[in-house]
Order: C-alpha cells, then structure tokens, then sequence
C-alpha cells in the first residue's frame, strides 16, 4: 500500500473517510502498513502514529502530516477527472489538505526505509490526529507536550498545500475579545440608558486605522495584519445594549515573540476606560529557517522556489523546539475545506519526485 503511487496512495487514504474526531479507521491502517515495514520503530498515541528509522545517520528529517480533515460534504470516494483546464485532478475530501501531502510523506518514507543505502538522512514519519479542530486534540500538540524527542530533527517536513513549493515559516495568531457594559434602556429612551456598543467605538476606528507592517525574513515577506472578526451582544432593535463585544485577530511576523506580539497589540488598541482585554488564543510564529544547511538542500531540491507562509501551521511546534520547518506538500490552499476540493495528479508525483531526490542527496 504504502508503496503505490502516491496519486494511487492518496485515492486510498480519502477513500478512508477521517473527518476529526473519527480518525480510528484510517490510523488502524497506517499503523498495520507501517508496521508491515522492516526496521522501523512504530508507536501509537491515540490516532497518532510515529516510525522512525536508525540507520545511524548524521543527520534525521521529520516529516508530518494530518490523517483529519473538515466534515464531509458528499465528496468521497474520490474520483479522478479533468479540472477547469483540462488537466487530470484528483477530487474528493483531503485531497488538498493535506492527504495528498501524507501519501507524499509516506511513500517516501515506505520506500527509504527499506533501501537505506540511498537514504541520506534518517527519518521520522509522523502521522497525526486533530489538526483541523481545537489544540486540545490536536495530536502534535500532544507530542510536543508529552513526547517532544520524537520531533527532534534537523528538519521538519509539514505536508500542508503549498503549490508544490516551500511556504516558510508562518505568522503567529492572537485573538482577544474586547468587552464594553453599558446600562439598557428603551431606544425610545435612550438617555437613560449607556450604550455598550458605542463605548466600542474608539477601539473600533484605532483597528480601522491600523497600518500593518510587512517584514522581509531569510527572503521571505510576511504581511501583518490586525482585524475585527466578530461583533455580538446586541439585544433587539428597539433596545440599548448593556453589553457589546469586539472580537480581534492580530497576525504577525516571525520576529516578534509572543510577549512582544502581545505589548504590540495592547499598544495599538490602547483600551479606553471601563473596557476589558481577554486573551482568547494565542499561537507562536515560526521564523522560516531556511539559512540552516539542511533546509538549504530542500531549496535547492525544488528548484529555490519558496515564499512565506501565510496564515498558521504546526510548523510552529517544531520551532519553538529549535527545530527549523516548512510547509512543503501538493495542492493549491485556496480549494481547502472545499466541496470541490482538488489536486492536480501531476504536481502530486512532482512533489513525490522532490521529496526522493532531497533526501537521497
């Protein structure tokens, strides 16, 4: 199995439908292929699986990959067909994120375990649970917690889509809520009541106002951004709100910390009185590392075509354990979550092709 073709590999692993929080099916499988391979450490951690290999190396490449996706939407099994273009397309759930990434990962890893003489790293395959829902289940989060050797490595591989190319590093994430009182009245009678959502409105406008930076890192641009993202507390159309909320995003560079992200975003706001912050999730950015000889060899294996990755990925876990990672998988980003959600079969075998040719350098 794991040594089909990756488009064939990839047809297989969206035919076992792995929506989060029913990824039991699909690790029961991984885990009987993995295990069917000779001189490979295999542990399960829930739906999440680790191999590994001891060729006794200088140097060990991780590579990572989701085994969940977003709720079904009447788009599996899969099917292979033209797209737009005309060119031949892999439909079907997981197919962009990231299934076609791990059947990458993972056919690579089938393939160099059993041929270590071409091998020039060791390597580490993790297949992990939990990604596209909460922290809580997300199983690298549970590894960099409770087992965080496992991810130690020169590089790590994340298989999200990247078109094919190295998307580098990734902003961290702040969101807070930004809570107003007020007193409720009639709106027949609004002075004697204190609108809560007009107590908002000079955090809204300084939001409004804001003028993100864009930071060039190891050749890589990231853009910030700070954004209003929800509203809500209102009562009904003939009342003055007692309570109004404000919730705010804050996407930064990689060379920010937390704590410097955090000063940065009390600044902007600058809160006026009887308002309060409430941090609601807070994530690390991930400096692109691609000045790292290892992450060198991966440049120059796709052709030195990178950019700067938009948005968050795991690949912050293994920064923040010193552990130089990029975003390196088929599929454009933008059909992700999609009903129609697709991947052309070519870039699969290409990326598949890459990936043998960096780590049997």
């Amino acid at each position: 199995m794991l040594n089909d073709d990756p488009v064939a590999l990839t047809a297989t692993l969206i035919d076992i439908e792995s929506p989060s929080h029913h990824e039991a099916a699909i690790a029961d499988v991984l885990e009987t292929a993995l295990r069917g391979l000779a001189d490979v450490d295999v542990q399960r951690f829930g739906n999440t699986l680790v191999a590994r290999t001891n060729f006794g190396r200088d140097q060990r490449v991780v590579l990572a990959g989701h085994v969940d996706t977003v709720p079904l939407a009447d788009n599996t099994p899969h099917r292979i067909g033209p797209d737009a273009d005309g060119n031949e397309t892999l439909f079907g759930c997981g197919a962009v994120d990231m299934k076609s990434g791990l059947a990458c990962y993972l056919n690579a890893f089938a393939r160099l375990s059993q041929d270590p003489e071409r091998a020039a790293f060791d390597l580490t395959l993790i297949a992990y649970e939990g990604e596209e829902v909460a922290t809580e289940f997300n199983g690298l989060y549970h590894l960099e917690r409770d087992h965080p050797e496992l991810l130690a490595g020169d590089i790590a591989l994340l298989g999200e889509p990247s078109g094919g190319i190295i998307e580098a590093g990734c902003q961290g994430t702040i969101r807070v809520f930004v809570d107003a009182h007020g007193t409720r009245a009639h709106s027949a009678r609004s002075w004697l009541g204190e609108n809560a959502a007009h107590n908002l409105a000079g955090v809204l406008a300084r939001v409004a106002a804001y003028e993100p930076r864009t930071v060039t890192i190891a050749g890589c641009e990231y853009r910030e951004g700070l954004n209003v993202v929800g509203m809500e507390g209102f009562v009904a159309t003939n009342t003055i709100p007692d309570f109004a909320r404000l919730t705010i995003n804050f996407r930064y560079a990689p060379d920010r910390s937390v704590e410097e992200a955090k000063a940065h975003l009390e600044e902007a706001l600058s809160l006026d009185d009887g308002l309060t912050l409430t941090y609601d999730d807070v994530a690390p950015a991930a400096l692109p590392g691609l000045d790292d000889p290892v992450a060198a060899n991966l440049v120059a294996a796709v052709g030195g075509n990178f950019r700067a990755k938009y948005g968050w990925t795991d690949v912050a876990r293994f920064s923040s354990l010193g552990v130089p990672a990029v975003n390196f998988g088929p599929g454009d980003p933008g059909y992700a979550h999609k009903r129609d959600e697709q991947c052309p079969t070519a870039q699969i075998r290409h990326v598949s092709e890459q990936l043998l040719q960096y780590l049997t350098r």
